[in-house]
This record gives C-alpha cells, sequence and structure tokens, in this order.
C-alpha cells in the first residue's frame, strides 16, 4: 500500500488519502461528476468527483 506521501494529489485536496482526520468527500466544483458544464474535466478532483477533506481530529 502506497504512503499517503507517494499518492499525487488534486488541487482540490486538502489532505492525502490515508491522512488521519481526512476523508474523501464529492468535490464542489463539478458536484461529483468529474465534468464541468461545458464538458471539461474538472480540474480540482482531476475527473474523479472525488476530493479529500480535513474532517476533524489530528
Amino acid at each position: 500500500m502506497p504512503s499517503p506521501s507517494d499518492v499525487p494529489l488534486n488541487p482540490g485536496d486538502e489532505a492525502a488519502p490515508g491522512t488521519p482526520g481526512a476523508a474523501e468527500d464529492i468535490c464542489d466544483q463539478c458536484s461529483g461528476k468529474g465534468k464541468l458544464a461545458g464538458g471539461a474535466e474538472c480540474p480540482a478532483c482531476g475527473g474523479s468527483g472525488r476530493v479529500m477533506r480535513g474532517i476533524g481530529g489530528g
């Protein structure tokens, strides 16, 4: 399993996967669709529709 520092982050990610106090969430920019209104890939989530967010703790 790759360590959190080995995983490439998207601009909308607040933390790497596996980081304590972070979890996957729906991307605000594309509403979880992975594409913007014009059909282009969402730059915030890299087209996945999901970003990593801080959820507390730490």
